[in-house]
């Protein structure tokens, strides 16, 4: 069965997007709480942690893949659960405004843009 709002994917995608976006957000996370456990955290510190290029590129990492992950999953529940097609089309296109906008917002603030 093909869905209008399934726009050339399969759940093997889906799959491996959930799977590398969970690892992605676990060691984000894992990282954080080492950093918090063994920094006496500060504004110095944060800010000496965010002025370094690869922590930037990994927290722009762990932004697309709270993207990702949460379009996969709100897009399982809103075909799981939302039966007109109309109400559906209209959860998702909220849904993807939202990340939308959240991730360029991450983005200006990680960047300073």
């Amino acid at each position: 069965m093909n869905s209008v709002t399934n726009i050339g994917r399969n759940g093997i995608q889906d799959w491996i997007i959930q799977r590398v976006s969970a690892y992605v957000l676990a060691l984000y996370t894992l990282f954080l709480l080492g950093f918090f456990v063994t920094t006496d955290v500060d504004y110095q510190s944060w800010s000496a942690l965010f002025d370094q290029a690869w922590f930037r590129i990994f927290t722009l990492l762990t932004l697309l893949s709270i993207g990702g992950h949460a379009w996969v999953g709100l897009w399982t529940i809103s075909t799981d659960y939302i039966k007109s097609a109309g109400q559906r089309m209209l959860f998702q296109a909220i849904t993807v405004l939202a990340i939308f906008v959240y991730v360029v917002w991450g983005i200006q603030i990680i960047w300073g843009l």
